[in-house]
């Protein structure tokens, strides 16, 4: 079953949780986690709890919990965001910590090339998404970010100290675009893809279809309701970048007696057909037959790049996982680097320019200095560079 939906939460909570176990989140490092492990931040679901779990240490939490500090100083995690990304709120959850919550907390953020050290987090250039604020006990405590950048890591500091159940950093996920030439899944969260229209989602979020790895069970698929009006579900996907299809996976896995009949998928490029307009979509799979927990490969060959992919389940139905397969289409993917430079903080981008495309430091510096990047801005045979090495 999924989360039942917080009506009072900002609309970047609707967004995916970059932070999640689920897309390979991790927290690198807690100065203290002597009550409750620093893992529970980022577990997937709401927290539970029991009123007769205790062990050796106390009561027993699921969050992280930090001891009672008798002496001045605050208390930290690190979290990796599975995929990096820009930040636009995070909600510092402290269900069922009544007494024993931090009064107030902050966020900050840093980037980083590839996997820091210890000593590399901690002389990080940590930059300030969620000032000191003050937090409530047993409830989801939102914030909005305004900075446009994209980040790596983030850290979440609880004054002085105290428990957070879960800890979520949703944003837009904006992946390394060194990483997208070949053959990729097109539709992968981690990629870029993106759910934007689904006709129902009663029982589970279709944006699990796209997230990585193979379900492990019902619950971590999209299901819709049982329909009885002769209609059919759907699900419609803005792909990472425009790209020519070449695989597709439709994956019924552990839905044995609720899995959907039918599937049919098509395609559009949004600078050439109309998103709204069933009637300028390509077919790429006509309507098929499925098999309850099956994966169902298609091969498929797109005439042109498409931006979105529709899948029409028949008459409704679960799916644990949906692959589209293909190339980013060149234009898409230059266009991807400049992006990915522009939203890069300024050391990184720096970084990026000298290792990667062969910069000096005051070459890399001047191009950095002219962002936001115009027409023809960052060099053809910079993006070239960059994704050759």
């Amino acid at each position: 079953m999924h989360e039942s939906p917080n009506p009072e939460a900002p609309s970047f909570a609707a967004l995916p949780d970059l932070a999640s176990r689920a897309l390979a989140g991790s927290v690198v490092y807690a100065n203290d986690e002597l009550f409750a492990q620093r893992e529970n931040l980022i577990t997937p679901g709401r927290a539970v709890f029991s009123t007769e779990d205790f062990g050796h240490k106390g009561k027993v939490y699921d969050g992280w919990e930090t001891r009672r500090r008798r002496e001045d100083g605050h208390d930290w995690a690190i979290v990796r965001l599975g995929v990096p990304g820009v930040v636009r709120g995070v909600d510092i959850d402290t269900s069922w910590f009544k007494g024993n919550y931090p009064p107030h907390a902050s966020v900050e953020a840093a980037s980083f090339e590839w996997h820091p050290s210890d000593a590399e987090l901690e002389s990080a250039d940590w930059v300030t998404l969620v000032e000191k604020s003050p937090l409530k006990g047993d409830t989801d405590n939102y914030f909005d970010v305004t900075d446009e950048r994209r980040f790596t890591h983030v850290r979440l500091s609880i004054f002085p100290d105290g428990g957070v159940a879960r800890f979520r950093v949703h944003g837009e996920p904006v992946p390394d675009p060194r990483f997208l030439t070949g053959t990729v899944d097109l539709a992968g969260l981690e990629n870029g893809g993106a759910v934007v229209d689904c006709s129902n989602m009663f029982y589970s979020s279709p944006t699990q279809i796209l997230l990585p790895g193979r379900a492990r069970i019902m619950g971590e698929g999209w299901e819709n309701a049982r329909r009885r009006d002769g209609g059919n579900d759907h699900v419609t996907v803005a792909l990472a970048a425009p790209g020519l299809v070449r695989r597709i996976e439709v994956d019924t896995s552990y839905f044995v007696g609720n899995a959907a009949g039918w599937a049919r998928l098509s395609g559009v490029n949004e600078a050439t057909g109309n998103v709204d307009d069933p009637s300028t979509w390509e077919e790429l799979v006509p309507k098929t037959r499925l098999q309850p927990d099956t994966r169902h490969f298609f091969r498929v060959s797109s005439s042109a790049p498409v931006t979105h992919v529709r899948l029409d389940v028949y008459p409704d139905g679960g799916l644990a996982r949906l692959r589209i397969n293909g190339e980013v289409d060149e234009a898409a993917l230059h266009a991807a680097v400049v992006r990915w430079l522009e939203l890069l903080p300024e050391s990184h981008a720096v970084q990026v320019l000298t290792s990667g495309a062969g910069l000096s430091a005051a070459e890399a510096e001047a191009l950095v200095g002219k962002r936001p990047f115009g027409e023809g801005a960052v060099p053809d045979e910079v993006v070239t560079a960059l994704l050759d090495n």
